[in-house]
């Protein structure tokens, strides 16, 4: 116990002196001991519910983390916040709520590790929103905390073949466009998801997973084993003892997390073809620190990195494919190798990266992940765009795309319902750019994704002959010539706020570029005719996202972050 100084930590507000004996009297009507109650208090939260396969396994492993804590010396406190699972939202109203889970999940740990003044935190999180929002809260209240991936599904099969979900949002377009039967729709629902476990692609929760361990949050191979797998316990448990060794070290978050930390959670995003979300989650999490890391910084460091790993949905594997080939320790160990990652950060093991990947060889015995001078290709499979569409910037997923530039005439829909009938209707054309606006985060509200409408477009054999650009999002399991993230926002005005039916866009993934082919007087001319809409939500917290949310530029934050901090948390 000499190693922990209680009259230093938080957790001395609600445990030590007499006038906290009240306070204490609770602990112990949980059956705490004293000896418990000495101790520092560690807030062990999951987002653990039965929304979706990806939180079901989640309960479990915080019994992993709580035992490493224990066994460390510390008290655990365990509790859980709420997720909003992509897969389920999608192609609804519900997808409004998925981004702003995001928030949710934030505020509510920030407010449960305030409200009872613990000392470190580890978060176990197994869905899109849910692993950055609780690092975001991690890096805002600074103290000493481990994030933990719930893992990965297990991959179904069907017809011979490995399946995810994705397959089946795609089917629904093979159905609609009479290339398979109702019957195999079925077949093929009923087992593309065998297992507890998020996303098995390179989708969000993936994706955010490799930044887990890029960016220093996690322990080194953490991210990699299938949910179901009880060698994640392991990982569980040695999270719970390593938050404990951080506390008695001083290491914190922010110490963590920095630019270069930053630029090695782009690196890895783009390394491994994953979703553009991390193109929104990157920034929010960089606001936590107070670090400017805005949506063309991450798609800087997107354009120079080499796309190295084979994976769904650009390309052939998935999670647990990744995790046998060696995880995510052998694609930093060859990108450092290559000098694409900063060695001098400092992770959750209480070493640097560099002292990390020491040990870890490159796996030459398999087809998942090339080394650096032999990529996929020599950019990352996630490119920025600029122009007069998106002054402030967009997004596109190259990764398995065979053509790189397209143009055609705007089809303009102002929500994703309306565009989608469309496409089901097969109301469009080859060489179309379906635009679907005002579904940004101010004016959706909530920025949905719109996997519905691509993985539709997709399944009709469409992917490559159309395009499609929004102020909302894409799931990381969007495939085709789609652009998500255009800014500003239609609801604010933007460019794609201006465009009619018929209008030329030209989009250039090469050169980076996406403008739409009228003079600056013509777009003037417009904007001054054009009205602001009303939200479409007049109470609850959809409109109260509303009001604060910022652009997607910056990340879609809702608060000004460190930047404007008077008092850090863990220095209470």
């Amino acid at each position: 116990m000499a190693k922990f100084n209680k009259n230093k930590l938080p957790s001395r507000h609600t445990t030590s002196g007499p006038d906290r004996a009240p306070h204490r009297s609770f602990y112990y009507a949980m059956n705490l001991t004293q000896e418990d109650v000495a101790k520092p208090f560690v807030g062990v939260v999951s987002t653990w519910n039965e929304a979706a396969p990806c939180n079901t396994a989640l309960m479990r492993q915080a019994q992993s983390v709580k035992k490493g804590v224990t066994e460390a010396d510390g008290t655990p406190r365990e509790f859980c916040t709420i997720t909003v699972t992509d897969g389920i939202a999608m192609g609804h109203e519900g997808m409004k709520s998925s981004l702003i889970s995001r928030e949710v999940i934030a505020d509510s740990t920030e407010l449960t590790v305030r409200g009872h003044s613990y000392d470190a935190l580890v978060g176990v999180a197994g869905c899109d929103k849910s692993l950055p929002g609780l690092m975001m809260a991690m890096c805002r209240l600074n103290v000493p905390s481990v994030f933990i991936y719930g893992g990965s599904i297990l991959p179904g099969r069907y017809k011979g073949k490995d399946v995810t979900v994705v397959d089946v949002f795609e089917a629904v377009g093979q159905h609609s466009a009479g290339k398979i039967s109702e019957k195999e729709l079925t077949e093929l629902e009923l087992v593309a998801c065998p297992s507890a476990g998020a996303c098995g692609g390179q989708f969000t929760a993936n994706t955010m997973a490799c930044v887990s361990e890029a960016i220093g949050l996690a322990l080194p191979y953490s991210s990699g084993t299938p949910a179901p797998y009880l060698e994640r316990d392991k990982y569980a448990y040695l999270s719970g003892r390593a938050v404990m060794n951080l506390l008695e070290k001083k290491i914190r978050p922010r110490n963590i997390v920095t630019i270069k930390s930053l630029e090695n959670a782009a690196v890895i995003v783009a390394a491994t073809g994953g979703s553009t979300n991390a193109a929104l989650h990157l920034p929010a999490i960089a606001n936590e620190c107070g670090i400017k890391f805005d949506l063309m910084d991450v798609a800087k460091i997107f354009k120079k990195t080499p796309y190295l790993a084979d994976l769904k949905p650009g390309g052939k594997y998935v999670a647990k494919d990744m995790f046998e080939a060696g995880g995510v320790p052998i694609i930093l160990k060859t990108l450092y190798e290559g000098g694409y990652i900063h060695g001098d950060c400092m992770t959750v093991t209480g070493k640097t990266m560099k002292e990390n990947l020491e040990t870890v060889k490159f796996n030459d015995d398999q087809k998942v992940i090339r080394r650096h001078n032999n990529p996929l290709s020599p950019n990352g499979g996630v490119v920025g765009l600029k122009g007069n569409l998106a002054p402030e910037g967009a997004i596109v997923k190259i990764a398995g795309l065979k053509n790189l530039k397209f143009t055609g005439k705007a089809r303009c829909f102002d929500t994703e319902e309306l565009a989608f009938d469309a496409v089901q209707n097969k109301k469009y054309k080859d060489g179309d750019v379906i635009v679907i606006r005002y579904e940004g985060p101010k004016g959706g509200p909530g920025m949905r994704e719109m996997l519905s409408t691509t993985a539709a477009i997709y399944g009709q054999g469409k992917g490559e002959t159309v395009a499609l650009i929004t102020d909302g999002r894409f799931s990381g399991a969007t495939r085709g010539f789609c652009v998500g993230h255009v800014g500003p926002e239609a609801f604010v005005g933007g460019p794609i706020a201006l465009l009619k039916n018929g209008d030329i866009i030209d989009i250039d993934a090469n050169k980076g570029t996406i403008n739409v082919r009228l003079t600056l007087k013509e777009l003037n001319t417009r904007k001054k005719k054009w009205k602001p809409k009303k939200i479409n939500f007049g109470s609850g917290t959809l409109w109260k996202y509303a009001q604060t949310v910022g652009s997607s530029f910056k990340g879609a934050t809702t608060h000004p972050g460190a930047k404007k901090e008077t008092k850090c948390y863990a220095d209470i």
